[in-house]
């Protein structure tokens, strides 16, 4: 399995995430630490204080070994629990 499905279907509270696109602009280039997840949403901390953005209107940078990888947020829609078993 390569590591951008390992992403996708991996635990992602804890990681660094930076918004590469948003249907709200306001979140272009944000970046924060996922401290939550829901089915569609992500509770992000940033500068020490905690945002929500939902999934389905961004595409988000993760950073694994060096590399980066762009996950559109609607490949991430699931309960956390869900995702091991049904993402792609």
């Amino acid at each position: 399995m390569d590591d951008e499905k390992l992403l996708v279907k991996g635990e992602l509270i804890g990681r660094m995430v930076k918004v590469k696109y948003s249907m709200d602009p306001s979140w272009v280039g944000r970046t924060g630490v996922i401290v939550d997840e829901t089915k569609n949403t992500f509770k992000l901390e940033i500068n020490g204080r905690e945002h929500v953005i939902a999934k389905e209107i961004a595409t988000f940078l993760f950073t694994k070994d060096d590399r980066s990888y762009e996950i559109e947020g609607k490949r991430l829609q699931f309960r956390p629990e869900d995702r091991i078993k049904k993402a792609r």
